[in-house]
């Protein structure tokens, strides 16, 4: 699936949220998406999803089998739970029994069974988040969109949706979510996408074609995705042999992993007992240039993230990305 130069904007006169936004989503990959509150992150996925028409450019590429979760699930529809899941599993393609067993068996997964026959405008908030994470789940979908689904669900509901998340990736689906908890499938992302100022930015560099092992997104995924050769400009992986001594116990079969740099600017100052304990120096216009020992990075990237600083570049000793 592909955007290229979207714009979204409200009205005809209205403020553009988004601009020149183009990028492809890989095939069975999961895809992170990042930004400060009212940045457009909720837009980004609402395109994706196709709830929302581009105001300018062109999505291609979407499957069939779309499915999103909203960061708002519209509780007061005339339905009860299981008649409402029915529902959309007939809209998705589903029949009439097996949308009814679909709903049933995910109603169960995320404990709340017991309310199938409840009407939704009556359901908790928790249990209606429920309902609205396994409406997307039932038909098994391609692409599947999650807008902050984990929020208002309980401890073993979210484990839940991280498992689901990670068998709809298994079985082919590309998965795109917008999380405010930087440790929600922490290492898992094979991309990461930035939005800030009308603007989309890849955040992980490009990896090698399919038939490769899926390397993390993250600092450290880069520094791993160099030292396996994975990253097109890094050097190729070394023969086989013993896992070389060294006296650091972070190291690979593949070697120590370089140092990751990661180049940032923010308005205020950085955060204190950052990840790692990097080391930090001024760079180029502005900016600051932090420098962590790779197993301390997507610690590290998380935390300024959440902390709301732009990551301009990531690299390794040897690579720049």
């Amino acid at each position: 699936m592909r955007l290229e130069h979207v714009g979204r904007r409200h009205g005809l006169r209205g403020p553009w949220v988004l601009r020149e936004v183009s990028l492809t989503l890989p095939a069975a990959a999961l895809v992170r998406v990042v930004g400060t509150n009212g940045s457009g992150k909720s837009t980004l996925l609402r395109l994706l999803a196709g709830v929302d028409a581009p105001t300018e450019g062109r999505v291609g590429g979407r499957p069939a089998r779309t499915a999103y979760v909203p960061e708002r699930f519209p509780a007061a529809l005339p339905f009860t739970a299981v008649d409402y899941l029915v529902h959309l599993g007939r809209v998705q393609g589903l029949g009439r029994a097996a949308a009814r067993a679909r709903a049933g068996e995910w109603l169960e997964r995320f404990g709340a069974g017991e309310h199938a026959g409840t009407e939704l405008a009556a359901l908790s908030k928790g249990t209606s988040q429920k309902v609205a994470v396994a409406q997307a789940l039932l038909a098994d979908p391609a692409l599947l969109v999650l807008d902050e689904a984990w929020t208002g669900l309980d401890t073993g509901a979210r484990a839940e949706l991280d498992t689901a998340v990670r068998e709809r990736l298994a079985e082919g689906a590309t998965v795109v979510f917008v999380d405010h908890d930087p440790r929600r499938l922490e290492g898992e992302a094979l991309v990461v996408h930035g939005v800030g100022e009308g603007r989309v930015r890849e955040l992980t560099p490009p990896v090698a074609a399919a038939g490769h092992a899926r390397v993390a997104a993250g600092p450290a995924g880069l520094a791993r995705a160099a030292a396996a050769g994975l990253v097109p400009t890094a050097p190729a992986l070394p023969a086989a042999g013993p896992e070389p001594t060294a006296p650091r116990v972070s190291a690979t079969p593949a070697g120590p992993a370089p140092p990751v740099r990661i180049t940032v600017s923010g308005g205020r100052s950085l955060p204190s007992l950052l990840p790692g304990n990097p080391t930090t120096a001024p760079g180029p216009d502005g900016t600051t240039l932090l420098t962590v020992d790779a197993a301390h990075s997507d610690a590290l990237l998380g935390a300024l993230l959440a902390a709301s600083w732009h990551v301009h570049h990531l690299g390794t000793e040897g690579v720049r990305v």
